[in-house]
């Protein structure tokens, strides 16, 4: 028989996480706080060691399918107090968790109170099963554990003072916002161009307005509501490949010969700290340039022809025959980088320069500024009836995304 932890060590590893998390600005109010000293997560995961359970930035995967592909997790502690914190969940309050796997449910049940009542969904009855155990053992009986696709929400315990999301979600379907009360919150990891937010979004007369984003990263939603990004390998090169979340804008044969034309170089004189964020340059990218995708490269397949982007991710837009991606070099000292395009293709010219001029203008009008202002319509709203910078449209929604400027 595995011997028992000691519970004073225990509790000092979850307040040690707890005291991290206020520390990073990730617990904001006192009722997070509360819940996520008191719930012990770490019997959600007895297969793992206690300091792995109580690691503040890793989750812990519980599910894996037959390619290694991550199908279910615990989150880490900060991304749930980030969730929870957007949800601001308060006592009395209905509350529907989308995907499970026990300790999330137990903290939102904790802020939701003896009034309050709270539903978790997962497609797959074996982290249903997990959670239930858990919510089993820890006295957190009074939740209520369904075996559904969460597409469609569950209708039996609606409506919702809020929904919170915890599998990444390529579109927001209608059963969202149906069973979700005027005013109440969702807040859901949402894919726009490949790039995850977590968004709080309010209910406002059926449409949906964010009020907060966060950089985050989930296990793909599953389902009826799962979504395969669109790839294709480059022509003329068998270790590049280009993946479109929101639809192939070209017929790949149009870039056939592209890496046959001369590779164009251009700086943009954009400059940044090695230790500055630049998450809404690459929103500002995925958002705003047509023909937005990502490249992904495998050194021992490609040709070379693909110059290093020195980057961890690769921003590309194509452009009919011609593909532009964003390049870094570094300073000597390694203190900054500037940002550059290259580009191929019959007018790789004007596409460098229209990528590089995206990347000006966020150098200019939003860097260091917020994400933008994302607000979600039913599919079929009219054009006159949105306002933004660009529109996005997924199959249930159409996304408006505005970009303040920053003073």
């Amino acid at each position: 028989m595995a011997e028992l932890p000691d519970e004073n060590h225990v509790t000092e590893l979850r307040n040690t996480v707890v005291d991290q998390l206020k520390e990073g600005g990730w617990i904001t109010s006192p009722g997070v706080e509360a819940a996520m000293r008191r719930v012990p997560r770490h019997l959600a995961v007895p297969e793992v060691s206690l300091d792995d359970a109580y690691s503040t930035y890793n989750a812990v995967v519980t599910q894996e399918d037959a390619d290694g592909v991550h199908t279910s997790s615990v989150s880490a502690p900060q991304i749930q107090a980030m969730q929870l914190e957007q949800a601001d969940i308060k006592p009395g309050d209905h509350v529907l968790e989308i995907g499970t796997n026990g300790p999330n449910a137990a903290y939102i049940a904790e802020l939701s109170g003896a009034a309050g009542q709270v539903s978790t969904v997962d497609i797959d009855p074996a982290p249903a099963e997990r959670a239930r155990r858990f919510l089993a053992s820890t006295g957190y009986t009074d939740v209520n554990v369904v075996v559904a696709d969460g597409e469609y929400g569950v209708p039996d315990h609606a409506p919702y003072d809020a929904i919170v999301v915890t599998v990444g979600a390529w579109d927001i379907p209608p059963a969202w916002t149906d069973q979700l009360k005027e005013g109440g919150r969702l807040v859901v990891p949402l894919r726009i161009n490949g790039l995850t937010r977590t968004y709080a979004f309010v209910k406002q007369d059926g449409e949906l307005t964010a009020t907060s984003a966060h950089v985050c990263g989930f296990v793909a939603m599953r389902g009826d509501g799962a979504h395969n990004a669109q790839q294709f390998t480059l022509p003329g090169d068998d270790g590049v490949t280009l993946r479109f979340d929101d639809g192939v804008p070209v017929v790949p044969q149009l870039l056939t010969g592209a890496l046959d034309t001369r590779r164009v170089e251009t700086w943009t004189g954009v400059t940044v700290a090695s230790n500055e964020k630049i998450g809404t340059l690459q929103m500002y990218v995925a958002t705003m340039v047509p023909g937005y995708c990502n490249m992904f490269i495998d050194p021992d397949l490609a040709t070379g022809k693909i110059g290093p982007t020195n980057l961890n991710f690769s921003l590309v837009a194509v452009d009919g025959p011609n593909f532009a991606y964003v390049v870094v070099r570094r300073s000597d000292d390694r203190k900054s980088a500037e940002f550059g395009v290259h580009a191929f293709g019959p007018d790789g010219e004007g596409a460098a320069h229209r990528l590089a001029d995206a990347i000006r203008t966020w150098g200019k009008d939003h860097r260091g500024g917020p994400d933008p202002r994302i607000a979600v319509y039913p599919a079929g709203t009219a054009d006159d009836r949105i306002s933004g910078d660009r529109i996005i449209d997924k199959h249930h929604r159409r996304i408006s995304i505005t970009w303040p400027v920053v003073p």
